[in-house]
This record gives C-alpha cells, sequence and structure tokens, in this order.
C-alpha cells in the first residue's frame, strides 16, 4: 500500500470539518468538482471521494 498525504478537503458537509487540514466549503457538487480537480492539478495530487460529501486531496 502506498503513503501519502492529505493536503486538502473538499467537502459539502460542514459537519466534517476539524483539526489543521485546509478544509475548502463548495456550494454545490459542480464547484466540489471543479475546486478539487484545480487544487489537485496545482499541488500535483490525486483525489480521493469519500462518498459522503468530501474530497480528500492526496499527495502520493
Amino acid at each position: 500500500m502506498s503513503k501519502g498525504t492529505i493536503v486538502a478537503a473538499v467537502t459539502l458537509n460542514t459537519d466534517y470539518i476539524t483539526g489543521d487540514l485546509p478544509i475548502i466549503i463548495a456550494r454545490d457538487e459542480e464547484e466540489q468538482e471543479k475546486l478539487a480537480r484545480h487544487i489537485a492539478n496545482i499541488l500535483q495530487s490525486t483525489i480521493h471521494d469519500l462518498g459522503n460529501g468530501t474530497f480528500l486531496i492526496v499527495q502520493h
């Protein structure tokens, strides 16, 4: 299993806001996907969908 570092989260659900991780709150799914794609490209990272309204941006 490869190790990675979570560098950010993009979420629709403010209940998941906690910790020192940069968290971006999107207005809707379209904005969430767009923001996650742009952040992942900028940071040369991968998007992981948790399936609960939250995407994690992970550097592998």
